[in-house]
C-alpha cells in the first residue's frame, strides 16, 4: 500500500505545519456591547467576537490564557477590556479595529473578576472581583496603575456603571443592595466613599428605622431597671452590634434587578417585585414611582418585573421574561407602561448605540436584534442563535464547502464553511445525541434519545429533508459511525447493542442486524480500505469493576449487501461465524481507542495517566479473551480524559482532551507536528472534532463553552499535504460512481418511510390464526410505533406459532381438560369441612408462578416486618429516653396520695439527684459563708476591745449594755417578712443567707442563688419525708383493712347477707411504676404465636392434665369423707347456722298413725330444733355485732388517715408556696444578674465603639493634616505660576522697549489677543435623540483643547499677521513670548481647577472630622448616662417582703407600683429610736429632781465653801512644802504633762506593737524551725531506714564474705581475698561517714530544740506584782 511505503520512509518533519483560527461560531452568554456605532462584540469561549452590523462581517480576538471572563467596552476610545479566568486573572485592553493590545492590568485578585465598567471619558476603568477579596478597584488603564481600591467582604455585585454625566459617581447593585460610590480626588490621590441606599419594603412602603447604637425612644422602666438596646441584650460588643436587629424586626426589602443613570444624575432601579424606584444621586433619597393603571387592550401585556433597563428621554425602556420590550414614560413621580416591541423569546439585555439611533436587543438564547429608529423603524436579526449548544458536527462530503451541526433539542443546521453562514435549518422536534454525514452520498444520520435514527437528505443544502427514520430500539443512540467508504452505518446504543445499517439511500437504509457488546460504549472505530472488501469494526467499552477496558472487533463482509438475510438470524442478531468476533482486554482504563488502517495495532488514550499507547494485535486467531500489552508509549501532554481520531488516509492521529488543546501526531512515531489551543479547561475542553477528507479543514467543538472553532493550515504543503491529497483523490474517484448513483436517488426523494420490519405479511393472516391471549400481547397494534428489534422478535414468534400450530392445538385441548378437572376439584373442596379444605393456591398448576408469588409475598412480609420492627424500635428508643429523663433520673419519683373518703389528692415533689458539680459549688459557698461569719465575729471583737479602751469609765456600763443588745439583735435571724419566705417553718437554716438589702455584687447574688436552691431542695426533701411517712401509713391502713375484710367476708357469708366488702386499692397515680409495666390483659391484639411455641404449649398442657389425673385418680378417702361427713371431721361453731336436724321418717305419715315411741321422738325432735334455733340466734347476733365493730374500726382508721392527709395537703400548699417564694427570689436575682450583664455588655460595646471612633478620628485628623500640606504646597505652586504670569504681563513692554510706543501698543494688543477654538457642531437630530447631550470633559478632552489652541496659535503666529514696519526677528521673539504666555495661562487654569478640587476635598475631610468628633462626644455622653444607670441599678435593689392581709393600706383601693417618695426602713430602727426616746425622757425627769435637790443644798454648799477655803490655805502651805522637796524627772513629767495617761497609753501601744512584731517574727522562726525539724526528722528516718537496710545487707555480705573466704581459702586465691577486703574496707568507711553525719545532725537537732525551747519561754509574759 502507498500508506505503508510512505510510513516506512520515516516520520514527517515537525514544525513545518501550523494551525490558525479561521473563524469562530458561538452565541453570547454574557451581555453584548457596542464598540462603535456600527460594531458589536461579545465573549464566547476563548474568543471575543466582533460583528459589523451593516456587513455582518466577523472578527475574532483570541485570549491566549483560557476562557474569556467579563468584558467591557469604551466607545470614545474604541477599546475593549476583558479578563481571563485563570488563577490570579489579568485584565487585557485591546484597541479596535486594529486589535492590538494597549495594556495589561495585573492586580492582586486571586480568582476572578465579576464586573468591568469604563467611565465615559475612557481613562478610568472600574473592576470588581469575587471571593475572597470582593474588591472594587479604580484603574487608570492608560498609565496601568490602580488609583484606589476598597474591599466589601461577602458582597456580590451583579451590575456596575459609571454616571455618564459625572465620572466621579459609580453605582453598584446586587440582588439585595444598591450603593453609590463617590470618587474623591486630591491632586493625584483618589479615594472611594460609599453610601448605601435604604430600600423600601416589599410592598413599597418605607420602614421607620431607629438608631441602633443610640436609641432615643426606648421606654423607661422604674421597676425592672433600665431598658437597653437589642444588641446589649444579645450580648454583642463588636462591630456586629452596630447593625444587629432581632428576627422580628427584620422585614423583607425590595430586590433590585437592574439600574440605569439619568442626565440629572438620578438612578432608576427596577425590582423583582415590579416596583420602579427613583434614587437621587446626591442625597440618595428613594422615591417609589406610582404606576398609572389603565385598562390594557385585549391581549396586551403588562410589565411585571423588569429584567433590564435603558434610559431614553422622558423614561426608560424595559424588558421582561414575556418577550416584550416596554416603554416606561415617567412624569414626576408617576409612570405609564406602553408596549414598545414584541420579540420571539424573553429579552435579557438592552443597549443603545452611541448615537441612540439603534437599540440592541439580546434574548435569553443568545439571538441579537437591532432596532433602528427613524420614520420607518426596522428590526433586523444580526445573530440567530441555535436552540442550545452544539452537540455534534460533521462535514458534508467532500468537506470543502458545507458542514452540519446538531443541537441537543434536535435542531440540524447546514453552514457555509467559508464564512460560517447558516444555509438551512431543520427541526427534528426530539432530543438528539449524535450526527454523522455519509461519505458515499449527500445524506446525514442523526441519532436521538428515543432510539431512532433520522436520515436527512442534503442533496439540496438549502432545503434538507428527512427521507427515512429507523426506530432501532428503545434505548438512546450514543454513537453513529460511517466506514471510510460509506458502505455501512454502525450505530451504538446505551444498552450495549451495535446495529449495522446499509448506508446507501437506494437500499432504503436497510437494517442488516445487530450484535451485543459491553454497556456504556465509549467509541466505535472502523477501517474500510480501498484494497479490501471487508470493514473492520472495533468497539471500546469500560469494565469499571475490574479497572480494565474491553475491545470487541468483528468484520463486516462486502457481500452482506446482497445476502444480508443470511448474515443475521430471525431475531436480527448477527451470526458470529460470519462476522468473526474477537474479544480483547487491556489491563488499564482507556477513554478512547482507534484501529490502525493496517489492522495490526490499536491506538489508545489512557484514562488515568497522560499517555497514548499502541497495542499490537495477535496475528493468530484466538478464542476467548486476549490480553493486550502496550507496545509503544508516548506522553500525551494533555490532562484529563481525551479522544483519538484518525485522518482519512490513516497517517495522522488527532488527539483532543479536556485541556482544550488539539494535537495532530504522526501515527507511526506518535510525535506531534501540529498543535493548537482552541478551547480551555475552564470550559471542560473539547467535546468533538472533525477533519475533512483532504485534511485541510478542521472543526473543533467545545464541551461547555458553546464555541465552534474552524482551524485552517497556515503552511500546508510538501510531503505532509501530498499524502492526504493523493489518498483523498483516490477515495473520491472510487466513490464517484456510488455517489452519483445515490445522489440521483436522493434527487427525487420518496415519502418519509418508517423502518419497523415487514408487518404486511402478517396482518393478512391475523384473522386466520387462532391465537391465545399470551400471543395476542406479542402482536401489537399497527398504529403503535414499535422498534425494529421488537418487530424482529415478534416476527420470530409468529413463525414459531405457524410452525407448531397443530401441537399447540393439542396442548390447548389438554389444558382445557385439566382446567375442567381442576374446577371440579375446587367445587368439591368448597363442600368439605374446614379442617380438610385446601387453600386456593393449592389448585394452581403453574408451580413457578406460585413460587414466585410466594417469594414476593414473603419479601413483602419481610419488608413490612422490618418496617414494623424499625418503627417499634424507634418507639422503644423514644420511650426509653422519656423513661430515663422522667423516671430513672429521678432520685425521688413523683407519686400521689389519695384520701379514702374525700376527693383530696396530695402529690410529692419529684426530685433529681444533685450533681457533683452542684454539691461542690454548694460546699464552696457554705465554706465561704462560714469563713465570712467567723471573720465578722473576730472583727466585732476587735472593734469592741478598741472601743472599750477609748471610752470614758463612767459610761462603760451603758456601752456594754448597748453592745450586748447589738449582739443579740445581730445574731438573731431575719424576720420572715424581711426574709421574703416562710422557709423557716420547715426547719431550714437560713442563717447563712445574706440580707436582701446587702446584695450588691455579682458574686453575692450568685452565692445567694445557690443557697436559695439549697433551701428549695431542703424544703422539698422535708415535705417528701412527711409524704413518705403518710404513704407508709396508708399502706399499713390498707393492709389492716384487707386483714379485717377477710373476717367481714366470712361473717357475711355465714349470715347470708347481700352486702359487699369495701376494699381500697392503690391507683396508678399512687403507684406510677405500674404504668411502666404492660400487663397481658392490657394487650387487645391477638398475640402472634410461632408454630414451635404452639406445639410446646400443647405439650405442656397435655403433660399437666396427665399429672392431675395421676394425682387425683385414686382419691377414694376424700370422696368418702365428702359423702359421709360433709367433708369435715369436726363440726365448728360457724357451722351452726348451716346445721339442720333431720326429721324422723315417721313424720311422713299422718300424726294419728304415730305410736307413743314416735310421739316421744317427735317431742325430742322439737326440743332439739328449739335449742338449735336459740343457739343460731345467739351466734347470729354475735356475728352482727362483730361485723359492726369491724366496719366501724375501718371507718375510724380511714377517716383519721384522711384527716392526716388533709393536714399534709395544707403542708403541701405551704411547701409549694415556700418553693414559689424562693423561686421568685431566684428569678429576681437572675434578672438582676442578666441586667447587670447587659449593662456590662453595653458598656463594653460603647468602649469598643469609642475606640473605633477615636481611631477613625486619628485617621481623619491625619487625612486633614495631609490634605492641608498638599493644599498648601499646591497653592504655593499656583501662586508662583500666577506671579510668573503677572511678571510676564508686566515685563512685556520692557522686553520691547527699543521699539516705538505705537508699535509696542500694537504688539501689546496682539499679545492680549487669544484665538477662538471652534466648537464641534453637533447635528440637531443627534442632539434631540441623545438624552445625555454633550458630556463633561476629561483629561483627554483637555489635551485635545490645548492641541487645538496651539494649532490656532500657529495661525496667529503667521507672518501675514505681523504689523507693518516690524522686524521679522522681533515678530519671532514676540510670537515665542506670546506662546509662552498662553501656555502659562493654560497651566494657571489647570492649577486653579485643581485648587478648587483640593479645597472641596479638604472641606469634606473637615466635615468628616467634625462628624466623628460629634459622635465621640455622643459616646462619652452615653457612657456617663450608662454609668449613672448602672450605679442606680446597683443601689436600687429589688427585695421581697411578706405582708399579712390587712397590713397594707391603699388609698381609693388603687395599687401603686411606683414609690418614688417612699423609704423602706427596718422595724428594729423604729424600736431602737423609741427606746432611746424613753431613756432620754427618764433622764430629763431625773435631772429635774436633781435640780430641785440642788436648791435645797445651796446653804450647805456655802458652809462647805468656807470650810474648803480654810482647807485651801492648809493645802497651799503643804504645796509649798512639797515644792521644796526633791523630784525626779519622771515625777516632774507626771506633774507637768497634762495628758500623762495618753502619753503612757501611746508608749504602751508602741510597746504592744513591738511585742506583736517580735511575737510574729518569733512565730515565723518557730514555724521555720518546725519545718526544718520535720525535714530533719524525715531525713533521719530515711537514714535510719537506709542504715537498717545497710545492716541487713551487711549481714548478708558478711555471710557472703565468710562463704567466699572459705571458698578462697579452699581455692587459695589471694587476689579475690584482697578484693573482698578492699570492698569491705570501703563499706566500713562509708558506714563510718554515715555515723559521723548522723551524729552531727543529732547535735544540730538538739541545738535547734534548745533554741525552740528558749524562744517559747521568751514568749511567756512575765507577771510581776506591782
Amino acid at each position: 500500500m502507498a500508506q505503508g511505503r510512505e510510513r516506512d520512509e520515516g516520520p514527517h518533519p515537525v514544525g513545518s505545519a501550523s494551525l490558525s483560527v479561521r473563524w469562530v461560531q458561538g452565541f453570547p452568554k454574557q451581555n453584548v456591547h457596542f464598540v462603535n456605532d456600527n460594531t458589536i462584540c461579545y465573549p464566547c469561549g476563548n474568543f471575543v467576537i466582533f460583528i459589523n452590523i451593516e456587513t455582518k462581517q466577523k472578527t475574532v480576538l483570541q485570549c491566549m490564557n483560557g476562557i474569556v471572563g467579563v468584558m467591557a467596552t469604551n466607545i470614545p476610545c474604541e477599546v475593549v477590556a476583558f479578563s481571563d479566568r485563570r488563577l490570579k486573572p489579568v485584565i487585557y485592553i485591546y484597541s479596535f479595529p486594529g486589535l492590538t493590545r494597549r495594556t495589561k492590568l495585573k492586580g492582586n485578585v486571586l480568582l476572578d473578576y465579576t464586573v468591568l465598567s469604563f467611565s465615559y471619558c475612557g481613562t478610568y476603568l472600574a473592576s470588581y472581583s469575587s471571593l475572597p477579596e470582593f474588591e472594587l478597584a479604580l484603574w487608570n488603564w492608560e498609565s496601568n496603575v490602580i488609583l484606589c481600591k476598597k474591599s466589601q467582604p461577602g458582597m456580590d455585585v451583579s451590575q456596575m456603571s459609571f454616571n455618564p454625566m459625572n465620572w466621579r459617581q459609580l453605582c453598584l447593585s446586587s440582588p439585595s443592595t444598591v450603593s453609590v460610590w463617590t470618587i474623591e480626588r486630591s491632586n493625584q490621590e483618589h479615594y472611594f466613599k460609599a453610601k448605601s441606599v435604604k430600600l423600601p419594603l416589599e410592598d413599597g412602603s418605607f420602614l421607620n428605622e431607629t438608631d441602633v447604637i443610640f436609641p432615643q425612644s426606648l421606654p423607661k422602666d422604674p421597676i425592672y431597671g433600665p431598658v437597653l438596646p437589642f444588641s446589649a441584650i444579645a450580648g454583642l460588643v463588636g462591630e456586629e452590634a452596630e447593625t444587629f436587629r432581632p428576627k422580628d424586626d427584620l422585614y423583607p426589602l425590595l430586590h433590585p434587578t437592574m439600574h440605569c443613570w439619568t442626565p440629572t444624575s438620578d438612578l432608576y432601579v427596577g425590582c423583582e417585585e415590579g416596583h420602579l424606584l427613583m434614587i437621587n444621586g446626591d442625597t440618595l433619597k428613594v422615591t417609589v414611582l406610582n404606576k398609572i393603571e389603565e385598562a390594557p387592550p385585549l391581549g396586551e401585556k403588562t410589565l411585571i418585573s423588569p429584567v433590564t433597563l435603558v434610559y431614553q428621554k422622558d423614561g426608560v425602556l424595559a424588558s421582561g421574561i414575556d418577550g416584550f420590550v416596554y416603554s416606561v414614560i415617567i412624569k414626576d413621580a408617576n409612570y405609564k407602561v406602553e408596549t414598545f416591541l414584541e420579540i420571539e423569546s424573553p429579552v435579557e439585555h438592552l443597549k443603545f448605540s452611541p448615537s441612540y439611533k439603534m437599540l440592541l436587543i439580546q434574548t435569553d438564547k443568545g439571538s441579537v436584534y437591532i432596532y433602528t429608529f427613524g420614520e420607518k423603524p426596522t428590526l433586523d436579526k444580526v445573530l440567530d442563535a441555535s436552540d442550545g449548544k452544539f452537540q455534534a458536527i460533521d462535514f458534508i462530503t467532500p468537506g470543502t464547502e458545507h458542514f452540519m451541526t446538531l443541537t441537543q433539542s434536535g435542531e440540524v443546521c447546514a453552514w457555509w464553511l467559508e464564512d460560517c453562514a447558516c444555509v438551512s435549518k431543520i427541526h427534528l422536534n426530539t432530543p438528539a445525541t449524535v450526527l454523522a454525514c455519509s461519505p458515499s452520498s449527500l445524506s446525514a444520520a442523526v441519532g436521538t434519545m428515543d432510539g431512532s435514527v433520522h436520515f436527512i437528505s442534503v442533496y439540496d443544502v438549502e432545503s434538507p429533508q428527512i427521507v427515512h427514520k429507523a426506530f432501532l430500539s428503545e434505548s438512546s443512540v450514543q454513537h453513529l459511525v460511517y466506514d471510510q467508504r460509506g458502505m455501512f452505518l454502525v450505530v451504538g446504543t446505551s444498552e450495549g447493542k451495535v446495529f449495522i445499517i446499509n448506508a446507501n439511500p437506494s437500499s432504503s437504509f436497510q437494517i442488516i442486524g445487530f450484535t451485543e457488546v459491553g454497556r456504556d460504549i465509549l467509541q466505535i472505530s472502523t477501517v474500510s480500505l480501498l484494497e479490501t472488501d471487508t470493514v473492520e469494526v472495533m468497539v471500546l467499552s469500560p469494565l469499571p469493576e475490574t479497572g480494565r477496558s474491553r475491545l470487541e472487533m468483528f468484520t463486516l463482509p462486502n457481500i452482506s449487501l446482497q445476502v444480508s438475510a443470511t448474515l443475521a438470524d430471525e431475531r436480527g442478531r448477527l451470526r458470529d461465524e460470519f462476522i468473526h468476533k474477537y474479544l480483547y482486554e487491556i489491563e488499564h482504563m482507556l477513554s478512547s481507542a482507534v484501529l490502525d488502517f493496517q489492522n495490526k495495532q490499536i491506538y489508545g488514550f489512557c484514562y488515568q495517566v497522560p499517555y497514548i499507547c499502541s497495542y499490537l494485535l495477535p496475528e493468530q486467531e484466538h478464542h476467548g479473551v486476549c490480553i493486550l500489552k502496550p507496545h509503544q508509549k508516548m506522553q500525551s501532554r494533555h490532562y484529563g480524559p481525551g479522544m483519538l481520531y484518525l485522518s482519512s488516509h490513516g497517517l495522522w492521529l488527532v488527539t483532543i482532551a479536556r485541556c482544550g488543546i488539539l494535537c495532530i501526531r504522526d501515527a507511526y512515531t506518535l510525535e506531534t507536528f501540529a498543535r493548537c489551543r482552541s478551547h480551555s479547561h475552564q470550559g471542560h475542553g473539547i467535546q468533538s472534532m472533525r477533519i475533512s477528507m483532504d485534511g485541510q479543514d478542521i472543526l473543533v467543538n467545545g464541551r461547555d463553552d458553546g464555541t465552534l472553532v474552524y482551524l485552517k493550515w497556515k503552511q500546508f504543503g510538501g510531503n505532509l499535504a501530498n499524502e492526504i491529497l493523493d489518498y483523498c483523490q483516490k477515495l473520491l474517484t472510487s466513490l464517484s460512481s456510488t455517489m452519483d448513483k445515490e445522489n440521483d436517488y436522493l434527487s427525487t426523494p420518496p415519502e418519509v418511510s418508517l423502518d419497523l420490519g415487514s408487518e404486511s405479511e402478517h396482518t393478512d393472516k391475523r384473522s386466520s390464526i387462532d391465537l391465545s391471549s399470551q400471543e395476542e400481547l406479542v402482536l401489537t397494534d399497527i398504529l403503535k410505533e414499535t422498534s425494529w428489534i421488537q418487530q424482529k422478535s415478534q416476527e420470530a414468534i409468529k413463525k414459531e406459532v405457524n410452525l407448531f400450530s397443530k401441537k399447540r392445538k393439542e396442548i390447548k385441548k389438554g389444558i382445557k381438560e385439566i382446567t375442567k378437572t381442576v374446577l371440579t376439584m375446587m367445587e368439591e373442596n368448597d363442600t368439605v369441612e374446614n379442617i380438610a379444605k385446601l387453600d386456593l393456591q393449592e389448585f394452581g398448576l403453574d408451580l413457578e408462578e406460585l413460587e414466585r408469588l410466594h417469594d414476593e409475598s414473603e419479601e413483602d412480609v419481610a419488608k413490612i416486618r422490618k418496617d414494623i420492627e424499625m418503627h417499634n424500635l424507634a418507639k422503644r428508643y423514644l420511650a426509653e429516653l422519656i423513661k430515663e429523663e422522667c423516671w430513672n433520673s429521678m432520685a425521688v419519683k413523683g407519686r400521689s396520695l389519695k384520701c379514702f373518703h374525700i376527693p383530696c389528692v396530695v402529690e410529692n415533689f419529684p426530685m433529681k439527684a444533685r450533681t457533683a458539680e452542684e454539691l461542690k459549688e454548694l460546699e464552696r459557698v457554705l465554706q465561704q459563708k462560714k469563713i465570712e461569719a467567723e471573720c465578722l465575729k473576730l472583727h466585732k471583737e476587735v472593734v469592741e476591745i478598741q472601743s472599750a479602751v477609748a471610752l470614758v469609765k463612767k459610761h462603760h456600763e451603758e456601752d456594754d449594755e448597748e453592745e450586748d443588745e447589738d449582739k443579740i439583735t445581730k445574731h438573731t435571724n431575719l424576720p420572715n417578712y424581711l426574709l421574703g419566705s416562710l422557709s423557716t417553718d420547715f426547719g431550714v437554716d437560713t442563717s447563712l443567707l445574706s440580707s436582701q438589702l446587702e446584695l450588691h455584687s455579682r458574686e453575692e447574688k450568685v452565692n445567694q442563688i445557690i443557697l436559695l436552691k439549697d433551701i428549695i431542695y431542703k424544703v422539698k426533701t422535708a415535705f417528701n419525708n412527711e409524704f413518705d411517712v403518710a404513704y407508709k401509713q396508708k399502706e399499713f391502713e390498707m393492709a389492716r383493712v384487707k386483714e379485717r375484710n377477710v373476717r367481714i367476708q366470712e361473717i357475711i357469708f355465714d349470715l347470708d347477707l347481700e352486702e359487699t366488702t369495701w376494699q381500697p386499692e392503690f391507683e396508678n397515680c399512687e403507684k406510677p411504676e405500674r404504668t411502666l409495666v404492660v400487663q397481658d390483659q392490657e394487650i387487645t391484639a391477638q398475640k402472634h404465636v410461632k408454630p414451635w411455641e404452639k406445639v410446646k404449649t400443647d405439650l405442656l398442657k397435655t403433660r399437666g392434665m396427665d399429672h392431675w389425673l395421676l394425682t387425683h385418680g385414686t382419691d377414694t378417702r376424700l370422696r368418702a369423707l365428702m359423702d359421709m361427713m360433709g367433708g369435715v371431721l369436726e363440726v365448728k361453731k360457724e357451722d351452726i347456722l348451716r346445721m339442720v336436724i333431720p326429721q324422723p321418717a315417721f313424720m311422713a305419715k299422718s300424726d294419728a298413725l304415730w305410736s307413743e315411741e314416735e310421739r316421744k321422738q317427735f317431742r325430742e325432735y322439737e326440743k332439739k330444733v328449739r335449742e338449735l334455733n336459740e343457739e343460731r340466734d345467739k351466734y347470729r347476733k354475735s356475728l352482727e355485732a362483730e361485723l359492726r365493730k369491724l366496719q366501724n374500726s375501718i371507718q375510724e382508721s380511714t377517716q383519721s388517715f384522711d384527716e392526716h392527709l388533709k393536714r399534709l395537703f395544707e403542708r403541701r400548699v405551704k411547701a409549694e408556696m415556700v418553693v414559689n417564694q424562693e423561686e421568685l427570689k431566684i428569678n429576681n436575682l437572675v434578672f438582676s444578674l442578666l441586667l447587670d450583664e447587659e449593662l456590662s455588655t453595653r458598656e463594653k460595646f460603647l468602649n469598643n465603639y469609642l475606640t473605633r471612633k477615636q481611631q477613625e478620628k486619628s485617621q481623619t485628623s491625619e487625612a486633614i493634616r495631609k490634605s492641608r500640606e498638599d493644599f498648601d504646597m499646591y497653592k504655593e505652586h499656583y501662586d508662583n505660576l500666577l506671579a510668573e504670569d503677572k511678571v510676564m504681563d508686566r515685563s512685556f513692554k520692557k522686553e520691547f522697549s527699543e521699539l516705538s510706543s505705537h508699535q509696542v501698543d500694537m504688539l501689546y494688543k496682539l499679545f492680549k489677543r487669544r484665538p477662538r477654538i471652534p466648537k464641534q457642531k453637533t447635528h440637531s437630530d443627534t442632539t434631540s435623540i441623545v438624552p445625555f447631550g454633550e458630556r463633561p470633559g476629561s483629561g483627554k478632552l483637555n489635551k485635545d483643547t490645548i492641541a487645538q489652541l496651539m494649532k490656532a496659535m500657529d495661525e496667529l503666529d503667521n507672518i501675514n499677521n505681523m504689523p507693518e514696519g516690524l522686524d521679522p526677528s522681533v515678530w519671532e521673539h514676540f510670537c515665542i513670548t506670546r506662546r509662552a504666555k498662553v501656555e502659562n495661562e493654560q497651566k494657571v487654569k489647570q492649577k486653579a481647577a485643581g485648587l478648587v478640587e483640593m479645597t472641596a476635598f479638604l472641606r469634606k475631610r473637615v466635615e468628616e472630622d467634625e462628624k466623628v468628633h460629634q459622635e465621640i462626644e455622643k459616646v462619652f455622653h452615653e457612657l456617663i448616662l450608662l454609668q449613672e444607670e448602672k450605679v442606680k441599678f446597683h443601689l436600687n435593689l429589688t427585695i421581697q417582703i411578706l405582708l399579712k392581709q390587712g397590713q397594707v393600706e391603699l388609698e381609693n383601693f388603687q395599687l401603686v407600683l411606683e414609690y418614688s417618695d417612699a423609704i423602706l426602713i427596718n422595724k428594729n430602727i423604729i424600736e431602737d429610736l423609741n427606746s432611746v426616746i424613753r431613756t432620754q425622757g427618764q433622764k430629763k425627769v431625773a435631772s429635774m429632781m436633781e435640780s430641785k435637790d440642788v436648791h435645797k443644798g445651796i446653804f450647805q454648799i456655802e458652809w462647805e465653801h468656807k470650810k474648803m477655803e480654810m482647807e485651801m490655805e492648809d493645802l497651799n502651805q503643804k504645796a509649798w512644802d512639797i515644792q521644796m522637796l526633791f523630784f525626779s524627772r519622771d515625777r516632774q513629767k507626771y506633774l507637768n504633762e497634762p495628758n500623762y495617761e495618753t502619753l503612757i497609753a501611746i508608749q504602751i501601744g508602741i510597746m504592744e506593737q513591738t511585742i506583736a512584731v517580735l511575737d510574729k517574727t518569733h512565730k515565723k522562726n518557730v514555724e521555720n524551725c518546725k519545718k526544718l525539724l520535720k525535714k530533719l526528722e524525715k531525713f533521719s528516718n530515711q537514714k535510719d531506714v537506709s542504715n537498717y537496710t545497710l545492716s541487713c545487707s551487711l549481714r548478708e555480705e558478711l555471710v557472703a564474705v565468710s562463704e567466699r573466704k572459705d571458698i578462697c581459702n579452699a581455692m587459695g586465691s589471694k587476689l579475690t581475698c584482697e578484693k573482698i577486703d578492699k570492698e569491705r574496707y570501703e563499706n566500713m568507711m562509708q558506714q563510718q561517714k554515715l555515723i559521723n553525719l548522723s551524729k552531727q545532725q543529732a547535735e544540730q537537732i538538739s541545738i535547734l530544740q534548745a533554741e525552740v525551747e528558749r524562744l517559747r519561754m521568751k514568749t511567756f509574759p512575765a507577771l510581776v506584782q506591782i
